[in-house]
C-alpha cells in the first residue's frame, strides 16, 4: 500500500506541474506584453539651474524659447566637480541633446562630453560667438571655449539641432 501512494503522489505532482506550465504559457502567449520603453519624463531644471548660476564661476547656461516638443529629461550640477553642469533634452525627433559645462580642463572635458568625437576644420557663428564642430561615432557636438569655462552642446541629434540649441542658450 505504501508504495502506491508514492507512485500516485509523484504522478499527481507531475499532473500538478504539467497544468501549472500550461496554464503558464498560455498567459505569456495571449496575455498582451508591452515591450516598448516607458516614455521619459520631463524634469524640471530651474532650481538646479539657479543652484548653478549662484554656485559657478563662470555664466551658466540654458535655452530660452525652445518649444515644448523639446523635453527636459536629466539635469545636474557638480560644484565639487569642475563647476560641471549638465543639462539633457530629448529634441521634436526624439534625439538626445545634451548642454554641457566645465572649468576642467578642455581637452578632457571635450572628450568626456562628447563621448570621444574628433575636433573637425568646421568653425560656426551661432550670435556673437564662434562655435567649433566635432564629429564623432555616437556623438556630435558644438564646443565654445571661452577664457574661465567650455560649453558643449552635444548628442545625437543632427548639427541643426545642435545648432538651434546653442541660438536658445542664455546666462542669465
Amino acid at each position: 500500500m505504501a508504495g502506491r501512494n508514492g507512485k500516485q503522489s509523484v504522478r499527481d505532482m507531475v499532473l500538478s506541474l504539467g497544468l501549472i506550465g500550461i496554464v503558464a504559457g498560455f498567459i505569456y502567449v495571449f496575455i498582451p506584453k508591452d515591450d516598448s520603453e516607458p516614455p521619459l519624463e520631463r524634469v524640471d531644471y530651474r532650481v538646479e539651474l539657479l543652484t548653478a548660476r549662484r554656485a559657478a564661476t563662470y555664466p551658466v547656461a540654458a535655452p530660452e524659447g525652445l518649444s515644448t516638443e523639446w523635453k527636459a529629461t536629466s539635469v545636474r550640477f557638480r560644484g565639487d566637480d569642475f563647476d560641471a553642469w549638465h543639462l539633457g533634452f530629448h529634441d521634436p525627433d526624439g534625439e538626445y541633446v545634451a548642454i554641457e559645462q566645465s572649468t576642467q580642463k578642455p581637452v578632457t572635458f571635450i572628450g568626456d562630453a562628447t563621448q570621444g568625437a574628433e575636433e573637425t576644420n568646421v568653425t560656426q557663428r551661432i550670435g556673437e560667438k564662434s562655435w567649433k564642430r566635432y564629429k564623432g561615432a555616437k556623438y556630435d557636438a558644438l564646443v565654445l571655449r571661452e577664457k574661465n569655462s567650455t560649453t558643449v552642446v552635444t548628442g545625437t541629434a543632427s548639427f541643426a539641432k545642435l545648432t538651434k540649441m546653442a541660438e536658445s542658450l542664455r546666462t542669465s
